[in-house]
């Protein structure tokens, strides 16, 4: 190397790169913010960035002569610098850069709209040729306006190197780790600045969450003044499927030095089809981006539309009277006639479902576009669960997030009634949407129209729940349900849409199934959403019956799309899940009942669970229905200690043998399992615990407590536990089981807080106080499990003080607690007997027996008592109550 570099030939460097820039700001690995394209009025001085390979790399320093020459190309070929200078190369610096500008520190000043581009010369010999382009659309680019483009869509999609094409292309939300290729961004953008031919440099940058850049894409391409939308697609990976990790992502979109949009995805297991919400500048949430639904109709035309509809005669005239009249107020203005008040867009739809409210709001949003009141004329619907937060503080970002999606078009809230759940329940974040809506549709920066839909009695409500929020809405639009003969219509245009037909017995029986429905129909009735319902589900029966043929690829098309009546009989309107067929374990049976039995007292109780599985064992072998022809969910109601969680348990096996309960286990929880702190957890938390005992026993210990208000707080969440509790009961019929509870009266108080409990438990099991004698069994039960056994002394002592407690007990009673706790105390007591004996002496002390002594201290008198509801009744020297 030391001889070869002397060569007269040998050259010192080797050429990488010349890029241009225009701001001096320094980047991360000595980069500066690289581009092509520049506008007019925010630059000064435009760079050249010469770089190179220094060969002689830890060898010597050395010297280079460079030439950077910039031209015009604006009226013909002309130099505007040349910037000759000598340069030491250090043997330290692995690559060279040589930086040099030409311009006016005045924005706007030297730079005017052209092509240009630099040359780079080294020691004599031209080594790179770099264009780039000075763009004027007469104003400068800010952060709320741009004279050049506007975002029209941005879409996600996966594909090979070479990229999809665009019918062939699939959009994304979530992209699969293991199969995706290359992550395309598809960027329609309008050209705003379409009175001159100019070049459009789009940088898309792909970041991870941890934003870190994972690449990057430049295109550069020139936009003609008759394009109207300009269409580019970036994309970022590998052919080979697998380098895309699993995390979240963000592609980002930047245009002349400024953030365009930014459009987030994230890469999991699977693909999930979809647009991500895109974030831009200006806005203060994410908005769907894609492209627009052809509303190039005229105003008549979306009128001919409506008109088009089944039904809601009125409707149509109210709608039409009202675009009118809006027509006439604009024939006002432009006569120069001053209204003291905008024009109202917002409106409340009452009605049943499927009466079209929808379907209206839609032509709503698209006859307002076409009068000019709105840019887009889309309709953007939500209900509770889109708008209210489950804790303090993500309410109002959720609503601005819908408001900003529905800009330009029509925010449609169904069951908007549910916004104002109850007039004091303060803690419901409803009231927040409420106060936000009211800010919005009061003083908001408008091109919205807010159509609130709903119940007529609940709609009232709602209405009435904020002083501000009757005044904003003006027009009222009432739908009726659609008549029989109007039914009967839209089963045919059903038809139409799912590609069927039906025979003429075929309608007939149509007709008179929703003849049935409509005369038996309450404000849940679902008028054309009933009948689209029909209609499919005689066109799965219909596929039933040709798949079930030896050879169904012999059918011919009209066997493929006739309905016949047979598949209309076989439409069940009732559908119910089929629960498993469990034959009976009469070893596990046999076993539970025994366990039963062998229970200390509770005869009326041990009387009831036997009867019943007498009959649901006559049930099971006659086939009928067990599950339709009992309630087996119970209430247990007793005192503490009588035995109820254990007879739950036995009870739960018992459902198990009989093959009533498809998995047998219990759950067992309280309050604390059930309720949480914030609006919308406790209903999820309920769930959960209800999920959990799928297949068996829910059992709720001091159930009660659920309809008792904390502190008289009207936010109690308990009722929502029971509401959750009661739907799950009726939704999972026959799936799981709820076992509740508690002491008599509390349990009284508890089954009348909700019409639906009693309803839901019509089965009791009550758990009277253990007698004397049972509680003296009891305690002798216990001592025996413990290898011990009273003396008769001790024995009579322990009778006579079961007497005595039994005789005075109050409803705190413990019962078999009560019990347990005397036996551990006097077994205690007798280990200190025994551990005080000498060891010769204690040798001789049978260790097996309990005498008077270590019961003595249980003495028949009220004076020991501890009147406190918390605690058995009673007081011990040196024992604790429970």
């Amino acid at each position: 190397m030391a001889e070869g570099y002397l060569h007269p030939e040998f050259k010192k460097y080797k050429f990488r790169e010349l890029k241009v820039y225009a701001s001096t700001e320094w980047l991360a690995d000595n980069k500066k913010k690289y581009r092509q394209v520049f506008d007019r009025y925010e630059t000064t001085y435009i760079y050249a960035e010469l770089s190179f390979y220094n060969k002689l790399f830890d060898e010597e320093d050395w010297e280079i002569n460079v030439e950077l020459k910039c031209f015009s190309l604006r009226k013909g070929r002309k130099e505007l610098c040349n910037l000759p200078f000598k340069r030491k190369v250090s043997k330290y610096d692995s690559v060279v850069f040589v930086r040099e500008g030409w311009g006016n520190k005045t924005e706007g000043a030297f730079w005017k709209k052209g092509t240009y581009y630099w040359e780079a010369w080294v020691e004599g010999e031209k080594v790179a040729t770099k264009y780039f382009y000075v763009e004027d659309a007469g104003r400068e680019i800010t952060h709320l306006e741009n004279p050049y483009i506007q975002t029209k869509s941005l879409r996600l999609y996966e594909g090979p190197y070479d990229d999809v094409i665009e019918e062939d292309r699939t959009y994304y939300s979530k992209f699969s780790s293991e199969e995706t290729r290359y992550i395309y961004v598809e960027i329609v953008l309008e050209n705003v600045f379409n009175t001159k031919a100019w070049q459009c440099e789009l940088f898309t940058k792909f970041y991870n969450d941890a934003r870190e850049l994972k690449g990057q894409v430049i295109r550069l391409q020139r936009i003609e003044k008759r394009d109207e939308v300009i269409k580019i697609t970036a994309g970022w990976g590998s052919n080979v499927k697998g380098s895309w990790r699993v995390d979240r992502y963000t592609a980002e979109v930047v245009f002349m030095d400024k953030l365009l949009a930014v459009i987030p995805f994230e890469i999991e297991e699977e693909f999930e089809e979809g647009v991500p919400g895109v974030i831009l500048p200006h806005r203060q949430a994410p908005v769907i981006l894609t492209p627009e639904e052809d509303l190039g109709q005229t105003f008549e035309e979306v009128m001919s539309k409506l008109d088009n509809l089944i039904g809601l005669n009125a409707i149509k005239k109210e709608v039409r009277d009202h675009a009118k009249y809006i027509q006439f107020l604009q024939l006002r203005k432009e006569r120069g006639f001053e209204e003291k008040e905008e024009i109202n867009v917002h409106s409340v739809f009452i009605g049943n479902p499927g009466t079209g409210k929808t379907t209206v709001a839609k032509m709503m949003g698209q006859l307002y576009k076409k009068m000019g009141l709105l840019t887009k004329g889309h309709v953007h619907e939500v209900d509770r669960v889109d708008l209210v937060g489950e804790y303090i503080g993500q309410t109002a970002p959720k609503v601005k997030e819908a408001i900003e999606k529905a800009r330009g078009g029509v925010l449609f809230i169904d069951e908007a009634y549910s916004l104002a759940r109850s007039n004091d329940d303060t803690k419901d974040f409803g009231r927040e949407v409420i106060e936000i809506l009211v800010k919005e549709m009061s003083n908001g920066p408008g091109d919205l129209a807010v159509i609130v839909a709903g119940y007529p009695k609940e709609m009232k409500h709602f209405l009435d729940s904020n002083p501000g929020l009757k005044s904003r809405f003006k027009l009222y639009f009432e739908f009726q349900d659609y008549l029989p003969q109007e039914l009967s219509q839209i089963a045919d245009y059903a038809c139409v849409e799912k590609r069927v037909r039906l025979t003429r017995e075929a309608k007939e029986k149509i007709d008179d199934i929703i003849l049935k429905a409509f005369r038996k129909r309450d404000r849940s009735f679902g008028n054309a959403r009933f009948v689209y319902d029909l209609i499919e589900k005689s066109k799965i029966i219909l596929g039933l019956r040709i798949m079930s043929d030896d050879n169904p690829r012999a059918a011919s098309d009209d066997e493929l799309e006739v309905i016949h009546l047979d598949d209309v009989r076989k439409i069940d309107l009732k559908d119910q899940p089929e629960l498993p067929m469990i034959p009976v374990d009469e070893a596990l049976l046999n076993e539970s009942l025994v366990e039963l039995n062998s229970l200390i007292g509770m005869d009326k109780i041990k009387d009831q669970i036997n009867e019943l599985v007498k009959l649901v064992r006559f049930y099971r072998e006659t086939n009928r229905n067990v599950l339709n022809s009992f309630s087996l969910h119970t209430v247990f109601i007793g005192n503490p200690g009588t035995g109820k969680t254990t007879v739950a348990r036995i009870l739960t096996k018992i459902y198990k043998a009989l093959g009533v309960l498809e998995r047998g286990h219990m759950v067992e929880t309280d309050r604390q399992g059930l309720v949480a702190g914030f609006v919308g957890q406790t209903a999820i938390k309920t769930a959960e615990k209800i999920e959990e005992s799928l297949g068996g026993v829910l059992f709720i210990d001091e159930a009660y407590a659920l309809t008792h208000k904390v502190g008289g707080s009207q936010g109690d969440f308990g009722d929502e536990a029971i509401q959750t509790l009661l739907k799950r009961m009726e939704d999972h019929r026959g799936q799981f089981f709820v076992f509740v509870a508690g002491y008599p009266d509390n349990m009284e108080t508890f089954l009348k807080a909700n019409p639906g409990l009693n309803s839901r438990f019509d089965k009791v099991l009550k758990f009277e106080d253990y007698s004397p004698e049972d509680l003296s069994r009891i305690a002798r039960l216990m001592l025996e499990e413990k290898s011990l056994q009273p003396d008769e002394a001790a024995k009579a002592h322990l009778d006579e003080y079961f007497k005595f407690l039994y005789e005075y007990r109050d409803k705190y009673f413990g019962n078999a607690r009560t019990v347990r706790n005397i036996i551990n105390e006097a077994i205690k007591n007798q280990n200190l007997r025994l551990a005080a004996l000498k060891g010769e002496e204690r040798e001789k002390t049978p260790d097996d027996i309990l005498t008077l002594r270590d019961v003595q201290n249980f003495k028949l008198d009220k004076s020991g008592f501890l009147f406190n509801k918390k605690t058995i009744g009673f007081r011990n020297k040196g024992s604790e109550s429970n």
